[in-house]
């Protein structure tokens, strides 16, 4: 089985892609460290590798956490399996 990205904790809000060439409608396997588990759902955007990707629905205006630590705020709505960057996902110190 092919690990897609990995997951801290399963409280955060999003993953970190380790493979190369990841496109959508790709079926994802997950892995979520902490708790040694496994998650699968549908990669919704073309997503490179170390990039990060939603682990679930993130609304507007939502805490973004990735390895348990808060990076900033979803300035619009996110899908789970969708690609979370600069053009969604924005820091909070500005």
């Amino acid at each position: 089985m092919t690990i897609h990205f990995v997951v801290h904790d399963e409280g955060d809000s999003v993953g970190v892609v380790v493979v190369e060439g990841l496109t959508a409608g790709t079926p994802l396997t997950g892995w979520i460290m902490d708790q040694d588990k496994m998650i699968e759902f549908q990669a919704r955007n073309d997503i490179p590798i170390g990039h990060k990707l939603a682990i679930r629905s993130i609304a507007k205006g939502d805490t973004i956490i990735k390895y348990g630590i808060d990076i900033g705020r979803a300035v619009a709505d996110i899908g789970a399996g969708e690609h979370a960057h600069v053009h969604n996902v924005k820091t909070k110190r500005w």
